[in-house]
């Protein structure tokens, strides 16, 4: 059977829907649902973001203490340590939305004005950095334009970006599985059963990171075999890529390295010395851009363009070990990334363990993922795995949920899937619904450093019932804006106009459409939109 499915040219369709149709949709309901779990959070890579889009600068001297990633350089202002890829990302849509939001927080600070407000509303948290945070912000009068932010970088660029790295897996499942409807089912548990659901509720680089190096990835494997990209393209792209994950963070030395290997191994059939140099020299041209990027960035703000914005950093818990923090890799920072019951990878998506039994499993005549881009992918986890086991940081994570592993999600889910696709139908459904059902918990509930880890949104939903991010955020400001309290804060409601959304996404047809037959049946021809 599933060498019959891989020798068929065309994937067979689902209900009539063309495979753009479906991408269509599958892209419009994974939007609605991230935005719906949009989380407050205010991170790092806002207050870049918020300095660009305001004042084209680095420079974050109006946001001086407060967040404790935010420090002083002499001579060069407050910065973060990070890189800035993705605060450049994040600051378009925010310029874009500052006509609206502007005249929000202005309203809202000539309000309190006008009434002698000068003390911050109690905030309902039993964590005293929450607190402490929202009081200062309001007494700044950022309380309303972070949180606007924080909105708008989510739906218009995080949201979306992540519902677009479910095209490109539903494109590459059917390719693999050969069926439009596999291939819809498992994008489906890529989407939502995978630490890609819940990273997607906030600015995060480290998501961001994952899904360009796999969209890069994806089209210099072109699974499909369209030959739309030269050589050349496909190093320029592959370079661009990795240049990017750099510019996101430093972690990203392993995809701009693997992607050029992965580059060279596809083409090794056709490449000859000469031809090598020149597609070394093509994936240079690519990564150019986004290193330069970064090397501005490091220049204007440290002073230095070569040296990472951590050489800055003051002192900092686990920062005396090795070179500010990181040092060379420790068994047991390896068995925390993967098990540890705050933030393990594994953890927060067991899914992904399928993803090691691939080598067993995909070969012989019944391989449905080929061998080099199989190994790619292992030999990418492994090495950022590796990579962060070095990192004293990533014990850090007790508070944030798995974050330092999530760009590998989109590569070792899909070898998770040729190897899930294998078993009974009745053991996939009951693997898909437990999967879902465990990474939707923890995007209603996010706090994971409460005795029982990331089970503890599983306990608390089941006690406390469905919740959303936002509106608990809501419940704890109480009547700080207004009414908003008043009008509820039972999920029920959004959960109802966002199934009545998505329902309408999926069952609404165009007028006039045929469906098409499916695929290597006799019948006409048809397209359904």
């Amino acid at each position: 059977m599933l060498s019959e499915r891989m020798s068929s040219q065309e994937p067979r369709s689902w209900r009539g829907f063309t495979p753009r149709g479906i991408a269509a949709r599958l892209f419009l309901t994974c939007w609605i649902v991230f935005s719906l779990h949009f989380a407050t959070d205010i991170v790092r890579e806002h207050y870049p973001a918020l300095a660009l889009g305001d004042h084209l600068s680095f420079r974050l001297d109006e946001y001086a203490n407060l967040h404790p990633d935010l420090f002083e350089v002499e001579g060069y202002g407050w910065h973060i340590g990070n890189n800035p890829g993705v605060s450049m990302l994040a600051a378009v849509p925010y310029a874009l939305a500052r006509p609206v939001t502007d005249r929000i927080v202005e309203r809202v600070r000539a309000r309190r004005a006008a009434s002698g407000e000068t003390e911050p509303p109690a905030y309902d948290s039993p964590w005293p950095n929450e607190r402490a945070f929202f009081a200062e912000a309001w007494r700044r009068g950022l309380d309303v334009k972070l949180g606007l932010a924080a909105l708008v970088t989510q739906v218009l660029l995080m949201a979306p970006i992540c519902a677009l790295s479910a095209v490109v897996m539903f494109f590459l499942m059917r390719r693999l599985l050969g069926s439009d409807r596999e291939a819809l089912w498992m994008t489906v548990l890529y989407a939502f059963a995978t630490p890609l659901f819940y990273r997607a509720a906030f600015l995060n680089h480290n998501m961001l990171l994952g899904i360009f190096a796999f969209t890069a990835f994806v089209a210099i494997w072109d699974p499909g075999e369209s030959g739309r990209l030269s050589r050349r393209a496909q190093f320029i792209l592959a370079g661009l890529a990795g240049g990017t994950a750099v510019l996101f963070d430093y972690s990203g030395v392993i995809f701009i390295a693997g992607l050029f290997l992965y580059a060279v191994a596809r083409n090794r059939d056709t490449m000859s010395g000469p031809v090598f140099l020149k597609g070394g020299l093509w994936y240079a041209l690519g990564a150019l851009g986004p290193i330069a990027l970064l090397w501005l960035y490091q220049w204007r703000s440290f002073g230095n363009p070569f040296l990472p914005g951590q050489h800055w950093m003051p002192p900092v818990e686990w920062i005396e070990l090795g070179y500010q923090g990181y040092g060379m890799p420790s068994l047991e920072l390896l068995l925390a990334l993967a098990f540890d019951y705050r933030f393990g990878l594994f953890v927060f998506s067991p899914l992904l363990l399928l993803g090691l039994a691939a080598p067993v499993v995909n070969r012989g005549t019944g391989r449905l993922m080929p061998a080099r881009e199989m190994w790619t992918a292992l030999l990418l986890f492994a090495a950022l795995w590796v990579f962060f086991a070095g990192s004293n940081y990533t014990r850090l994570q007790y508070n944030t949920g798995v974050r330092y592993m999530a760009p590998i999600v989109p590569f070792l889910f899909v070898t998770a899937a040729v190897v899930l696709i294998r078993f009974r139908r009745l053991t996939i459904y009951l693997i898909g619904a437990l999967s879902v059902w465990l990474m939707w918990c923890l995007a209603m509930y996010r706090e994971v450093e409460r005795p029982l880890g990331a089970l503890d949104p599983v306990a608390r939903t089941l006690v406390e019932g469905f919740s959303l991010p936002v509106l608990r955020t809501v419940e704890k400001t109480g009547g700080a804006y207004g009414d908003l309290a008043a009008l509820g804060t039972s999920p029920l409601p959004l959960f109802t106009l966002a199934a009545v959304l998505v329902a309408g996404i999926w069952l609404v047809r165009r007028p006039g459409a045929t469906p098409l037959p499916e695929a290597g049946a006799p019948g006409e021809s048809g397209e359904t939109g």
